[in-house]
């Protein structure tokens, strides 16, 4: 897999083979965009609290997960109540709808939303079937505003805001829908939406269709490592000026974390993992014996039987003041929408 999103990603001639493929997904996907378009915009189908969708439109990971935790702080802050609702990739919870608590294993609740829940407490509920996830979850918890981890393309639930993620980077790759490139969905998809977000400064040469919003730069600024071992935390400057260390991703692009230890004055031996990888017992004992430094969502896998000497970083989305604004006074308006046509459906 790691070859072929290399090749999304560079250019590369040989994908042309798999273009006849990548047309016919693609006239599927906007027959679908089409046929669920009333999912897309607040109508009939509108759920009794605003959702706001999380999402990107390609294979990978784009900086979602941050991105929602930003989120929830920020609505909190504005005085909602919010919960979440994921998909739960790669979990085994063995029934549906599951509540992911701060204790939950990642292997029941999936790294990701036990992440979320562990960094905020928020009530979360995981399903493939988002709406079911939904309804639970408001069933246990008195929620104002709905946050849905990821679901760009799950059309039969219905979105009040919708939020694309793209990594700044990597852009859109080489602008093909699956399986000649990233996409899952082809990019005028983007114009659908009511922002876009870059993780990172956008590289010069991302051409986009034309968006309702000017797209809206994310920064993540690393805070302070802390043990897997319970020995506390420590500032990046604190640690010896190149330290050599092991350094472990499984997220969609490690190489924006080995970058990141490089930028704070370590020197990593980089062990790149796929998305979402299991990490078995003394998998990531490694050789010489030197610290090991992982992302915050690797950590969560590695909490029972971390290696020795383990440090998770966590990072923390910062967010344009405009767009948090913009997003308030949108989540304002279409709540007192929803007030007024649960209150005009009580008298009638």
């Amino acid at each position: 897999m790691k070859s072929l999103q290399d090749a999304w990603y560079s250019g590369a001639l040989w994908l042309k083979c798999l273009r006849p493929v990548s047309a016919f997904f693609t006239l599927m996907v906007r027959r679908r965009i089409a046929r669920q378009r009333r999912y897309l915009e607040p109508g009939e189908a509108a759920f009794p609290v605003p959702i706001i969708v999380v999402g990107n439109i390609s294979v990978g990971g784009t900086g979602k997960t941050p991105l929602v935790i930003a989120l929830i702080e920020q609505l909190r802050e504005a005085g909602y109540t919010p919960g979440v609702i994921s998909r739960g990739y790669g979990a085994s919870p063995g029934q549906y709808p599951f509540h992911v608590q701060a204790d939950t294993p990642p292997v029941q609740g999936g790294d990701e939303p036990c992440l979320i829940v562990r960094r905020t407490g928020v009530p979360l509920f995981i399903d493939p079937d988002r709406m079911a996830a939904a309804r639970a979850l408001l069933q246990q918890f008195p929620c104002d505003v709905l946050v849905s981890d990821d679901g760009l393309q799950h059309y039969a639930m219905p979105r009040d805001i919708e939020i694309a993620v793209i990594d700044g980077q990597r852009g859109l790759g080489n602008d093909r829908c699956l399986p000649e490139g990233p996409l899952r969905e082809p990019p005028e998809r983007l114009s659908l939406v009511d922002w876009v977000v870059f993780n990172g400064e956008p590289a010069p040469d991302i051409v986009l269709p034309v968006l309702r919003q000017q797209p809206v730069v994310m920064q993540l600024a690393p805070g302070h490592l802390w043990s897997l071992q319970g020995e506390g935390s420590r500032a990046p400057e604190s640690w010896p000026a190149a330290q050599q260390v092991h350094a472990v991703a499984g997220i969609g692009h490690p190489q924006r974390f080995f970058d990141t230890l490089r930028t704070l004055g370590f020197d990593p031996i980089e062990h790149p993992f796929a998305d979402h990888a299991p990490y078995e017992a003394g998998q990531l004992d490694f050789e010489p014996p030197l610290p090991v430094l992982m992302t915050e969502k690797d950590a969560v896998k590695c909490i029972d039987a971390p290696p020795e000497d383990a440090w998770a970083l966590p990072v923390e989305a910062r967010l344009d003041t405009r767009f948090v604004t913009e997003i308030l006074n949108q989540l304002a308006a279409r709540s007192a929408q929803l007030t007024e046509k649960r209150n005009g459906s009580q008298v009638t």
